[in-house]
């Protein structure tokens, strides 16, 4: 087994031994953390040559030899040559210097059955799904791939605020979309994938909820492959579903209803047509209540099927509007409702109630 700890590096000694990508993204950590750092590499990746300037690294253009180890608190491996590895390891144990190992070689502590999976090969794009924003939503393998990234290019819905926490050493491009702003187009977006991607670095893009439901990941992944560059993606638990839950709305319930639409409500809601024990699902659809809810009924809908308006889910703000199909609009611009929201229409939405599966304030407002 390893043992986790944390150290302070600040005007500490340490000895990084390599010069591709991982080594790095390791040296570039350790700079942050006000290390005096020694590398030592015959050649280095450009991403570490780009480094070689700053202040805390001394760069050795050569192999390593016993006596780099001299004065150094704790050595950073990350070398695939075998002899080289084990050359490092024992001069280290010979001196009772901490040596750290990269995955490039299984070690007693990777024995079948044991061994944990290397998360991601730098110069490829991860796509994580960050779930509906609480970070305890957030995937075991999710977190992994953040704390081992070197750029983390971030939506306004994921969850961020887990970033200093659990990725401190990744630079963060912020891409966030607001309505009526964009920062970073679409397009944008998807060339700063592949361009980071080709700076040989480990690059995740945090999408809120998951991402392949309304958050283009499909999009992503083809422009990358399209590109060369290799992708991963990473399930993510949907607010579609999950922000409900929150509000105490199953979106099945035995009985009562049989299955669910999750529809964008920017599209034509009159192609929705009303299905008794049906649930739909509508995202970014506050803005346009009024007339989405007219659309509704035109199309079938009763006047007095329960909508519930679940704002800003899984936060200490949550806060669900209840009311009739034909009242909603109004109630929602009485208490001004507003994104991000989930609206769930069916009998269901009737279900929500004060008790939720997180902390912090909530309100309800019943009508009908």
């Amino acid at each position: 087994m390893t043992y986790p700890l944390g150290l302070n590096l600040a005007g500490r000694a340490v000895l990084v031994v390599g010069g591709g990508p991982d080594a790095a993204r390791r040296t570039r950590s350790l700079l942050a953390e006000g290390a005096l750092v020694d590398l030592v590499a015959p050649d280095l990746h450009d991403t570490l040559r780009d480094l070689t300037s700053s202040p805390g690294l001394t760069w050795h253009e050569r192999a390593f030899r016993p006596d780099d180890l001299d004065g150094a608190r704790l050595v950073f491996l990350h070398v695939s040559d075998p002899g080289v590895r084990e050359r490092v390891a024992l001069a280290a144990e010979e001196r009772r210097v901490l040596c750290v190992t990269d995955d490039a070689a299984p070690g007693p502590d990777r024995a079948a059955g044991t061994q944990a999976p290397v998360t991601q090969e730098p110069g490829t794009v991860a796509l994580v799904g960050g779930g509906p924003g609480d970070p305890g939503l957030l995937t075991v393998r999710g977190r992994q791939l953040l704390a081992d990234a070197d750029v983390i290019v971030a939506d306004r819905l994921g969850p961020t605020d887990l970033l200093p926490e659990l990725a401190r050493h990744a630079r963060i491009i912020d891409v966030g979309k607001r309505a009526g702003y964009h920062k970073y187009t679409q397009d944008r977006i998807n060339e700063t994938l592949v361009e980071q991607a080709k700076l040989g670095l480990r690059v995740v893009r945090l999408k809120g909820g998951d991402p392949y439901v309304f958050g283009r990941g499909g999009e992503e992944v083809e422009f990358c492959r399209a590109h060369g560059v290799t992708t991963q993606v990473v399930p993510g638990v949907t607010s579609a579903i999950s922000v409900p839950a929150a509000a105490g709305i199953p979106v099945t319930h035995r009985d009562m209803t049989h299955g669910f639409t999750v529809i964008t409500a920017h599209q034509q809601l009159r192609h929705v047509p009303y299905m008794d024990g049906h649930t739909l699902i509508l995202m970014m659809g506050v803005r346009g209540l009024e007339r989405n809810a007219e659309l509704l009924m035109a199309a079938g809908y009763p006047a007095d099927t329960p909508v519930a308006v679940v704002e800003r889910g899984w936060t200490p703000t949550q806060r669900t509007t209840v009311a009739q199909l034909d009242t909603i609009a109004r109630v929602a611009r009485e208490r001004e409702v507003t994104a991000p929201a989930v609206i769930v229409v069916g009998r269901v939405g009737a279900l929500a109630h004060e008790s939720s599966a997180i902390p912090g304030p909530q309100g309800l407002a019943q009508e009908g």
